[in-house]
């Protein structure tokens, strides 16, 4: 038997999160409320209901709410998890009519909600339930959201395909380079899973497009402290996939809506900070002595009176020393605060290969601008080959401190 009242409406107008939890007469204020946004989830709800309520059952008795927001699933996940309420009293339900959307559905639900803090949990049992308890722990020891990421210690994913891997680390790559500010606070961005409190995001009027509601989260809400837990992501056991084509044209959509929309003071002040100044000093220090090894390489190979080799060829292996050159003083001294707490050699050449991977990239536009300044424009190659080396610093840069280095404001809980 369902149970109409436990069927909530849904809100309409701005997505809004109230500074106060709405409260009435069938629910009262709770610790923390946490949404989880399905469509077509009809063989998974009655599973991820029951896990969810029995561990929090133990974790936050009666001082926590579940609340699911359903996009009017054809298979009728909305009325499945409504007749479970009356077994599973902290269960709240929403049919959504009119709108569709995994981003706004969260809103929706975080609308509704009466705790002081809010969180989202995909429906597809992908995100494990346990994970939940430290994230918990981490909102309470002071973090104003807290993200469950694929990519610190504790995290990664079951069995992705390369093509997969390589599609979520070039989204990944294309928002640091669109919003560093936004996407370098976190490891995981493209995350769907995290809490935070409600004074983070209250009174925020948000704009998300498509799946990735974490990015307006950060990108709008009022975070001071970050704080991440590892999580290994899980293969979809029941159901299908939502993931399409669409969802990266949103995602791009996206991050450029955003990326206009934030102001230019914000991402100024974030990137000239102090610390973020000092060591782009020191990494174009350390460019410097890559520079040496290149000339002194480049000369080498490539001028008659040495081995006269093509200018081509001569300058990839000049660059490849020079890149390894610049990564071993990076990680001594530009980004030695942070390979000091990264021990062992598997960690170090993992950084090497990023470091190498991006400045590879580097390359390839360091060899296009040589060879146009010297074949088109008829530039001296030594001159030309500085000029190049300027102009691709600035990405070696910043791309290397959020990828090979994770220059982040985040607080890592092991």
């Amino acid at each position: 038997m369902n149970h109409p009242q436990s069927l909530l409406v849904a809100e309409t107008g701005p997505f809004q999160v109230p500074k106060s939890p709405i409260t009435d007469q069938a629910s009262s204020a709770v610790r923390f409320s946490l949404v989880v946004p399905t469509y077509n989830e009809g063989k998974n709800v009655r599973a991820i209901v029951t896990i969810l309520c029995h561990l929090l059952d133990e974790a936050l008795p009666n001082d926590y709410e579940l609340i699911i927001v359903d996009d009017d699933s054809p298979d009728r996940t909305w009325e499945l998890a409504q007749a479970m309420t009356p077994e599973y009293p902290q269960l709240r339900v929403i049919r959504r009519q009119g709108e569709r959307g995994l981003s706004t559905a969260v809103i929706r639900g975080w609308q509704a909600a009466s705790g002081k803090i809010l969180g989202v949990i995909d429906g597809d049992l992908q995100h494990p339930p346990e994970v939940l308890l430290q994230m918990l722990e981490s909102v309470q020891g002071g973090a104003d959201l807290v993200v469950a990421s694929r990519h610190v210690e504790g995290g990664g994913v079951s069995s992705w395909s390369l093509t997969r891997r390589i599609l979520s680390r070039g989204a990944q790559v294309l928002a640091l380079t669109i919003l560093p500010g936004v996407i370098g606070r976190v490891s995981d961005p493209m995350s769907g899973y995290f809490m935070l409190r409600r004074s983070a995001i209250a009174g925020r009027t948000l704009s998300p497009v498509g799946y990735k509601i974490l990015i307006e989260v950060i990108g709008r809400g009022r975070m001071n402290t970050i704080a991440e837990v590892g999580y290994v992501f899980r293969e979809r056991q029941e159901g299908e996939s939502k993931v399409t084509w669409r969802q990266y044209v949103d995602y791009l959509h996206h991050l450029l809506r955003l990326r206009l929309s934030l102001g230019r003071v914000g991402r100024i002040r974030r990137s000239l900070s102090q610390w973020q100044l000092g060591r782009f000093v020191r990494f174009g220090l350390v460019g410097l002595t890559g520079v040496f090894v290149d000339t002194t390489l480049l000369y080498l190979l490539h001028d008659p009176s040495g081995l006269g080799w093509a200018l081509t060829r001569s300058k990839i292996i000049a660059a490849e020393f020079a890149i390894i050159n610049n990564f071993l003083w990076n990680d001594r001294w530009t980004f030695g605060d942070i390979s000091s707490q990264q021990r062992g050699w598997r960690k170090r050449f993992k950084r090497l290969l990023k470091f190498n991977l991006v400045c590879l990239i580097g390359l390839g536009l360091n060899v296009v601008l040589l060879n146009v300044l010297f074949n088109s424009l008829k530039v001296n190659y030594l001159v030309a080959n500085l000029l190049a080396i300027a102009a691709v610093t600035i990405w070696n840069f910043w791309i290397n401190s959020r990828l090979s280095w994770r220059v982040t404001e985040v607080t890592r809980e092991d």
